[in-house]
């Protein structure tokens, strides 16, 4: 009997630890497979993982206002707390050129990819996705001691081409006028080049350039008879805006196309993006940011826009 006895306890000991080998052997796998999706590229997020990860936005200064504030409650929620996102500045040709490198995963740009990448350079636009979150408008703006409060589309011209340089040849007083422009490389410039001049400005003698459209707004801010130009993301009352032949850049005339001097807000990937960054856009592009954010900080959702404009600068209705 009592052999028999033995024989069982054996018996059943050795079924007990088959199966702890089992369990362990499983979740041993299980563990195994969770980490290779966090330590390899974790924002794959498949099995319902949380995301996470790590993703540079980088470009346009006339966007980074708002892909700033909303990176901010984007890591702020919980679903995505395991992801960082970075802003940088630089203008748009060099977020464009950051994202086509891969040395950012988004390139923000005030411009379309194929207005930077031409001629033998064409293929790079081709690589790239774009994911327009914004509309911006851009507004001639100067110093509060300036008494002009309009300017022509020739007027304009002639004081971005060093051909006016007083205030007193556009009706105002005679004071110096000082102009304050972006590097080549802007975004804001081109668009400004293209839809309120025509034609392209001059780093004329005794003028600033400035690759940041906070610091030119300080400096239009501290210097008389300063003028520039900004996005209306950037404007407050230490400046003055300026009328563009004879129509305010406001959100109406700018949806409504009487008011030219606008462009896409454009945030590039190079091709699709991968979850993390996804994530990002999605949380851009939806209800709660579109109608809170986008229009706080002086931005036009995409889908108010009344007229379309292609990379040619051709409008549709």
């Amino acid at each position: 009997m009592k052999k028999a006895l033995f024989i069982v306890v054996a018996l059943m000991l050795t079924i007990g630890l088959a199966a702890c080998g089992s369990n362990n052997s499983n979740n041993g796998g299980s563990a195994n497979n969770g980490g290779a999706s966090n330590t390899g590229n974790a924002s794959t997020n498949t099995g319902g993982e949380a995301l996470s990860g790590s993703i540079l936005a980088a470009g346009s200064t006339a966007l980074q206002p708002l892909v700033d504030q909303v990176s901010k409650k984007f890591m702020e929620d919980s679903k995505y707390s395991g992801v960082t996102v970075q802003v940088q500045g630089g203008g748009s040709g060099t977020g464009l050129t950051q994202v086509q490198a891969g040395q950012a995963a988004i390139g923000n740009s005030d411009i379309f990819a194929e207005e930077k990448f031409t001629d033998a350079d064409a293929d790079k636009a081709k690589e790239l996705v774009d994911h327009q979150v914004a509309v911006v408008a851009m507004a001639a703006v100067v110093n509060k001691s300036v008494t002009v409060d309009n300017l022509t589309k020739q007027q304009l011209v002639d004081i971005f081409t060093g051909k006016i340089t007083n205030w007193k040849d556009v009706g105002g007083q005679d004071e110096k006028i000082t102009l304050i422009n972006r590097p080549s490389s802007s975004g804001t410039r081109k668009t400004f080049e293209k839809f309120a001049l025509g034609t392209a400005s001059q780093d004329i003698a005794g003028s600033i350039q400035e690759d940041a459209s906070g610091t030119v707004k300080k400096y239009v801010t501290d210097t008389p008879g300063a003028i520039g130009y900004l996005a209306l993301s950037y404007l407050d009352d230490t400046v003055k805006t300026v009328k563009y032949e004879g129509v305010e850049p406001s959100e109406d005339n700018i949806v409504a196309g009487k008011y030219p001097v606008w462009a896409y807000e454009h945030m590039y990937t190079k091709g699709e993006p991968d979850a993390a960054t996804k994530a990002f856009l999605d949380y851009m592009l939806s209800d709660d940011i579109q109608n809170s954010d986008v229009t706080e900080l002086g931005y036009i959702p995409v889908g108010k826009m009344q007229v379309k404009r292609d990379a040619a600068g051709n409008i549709t209705q």
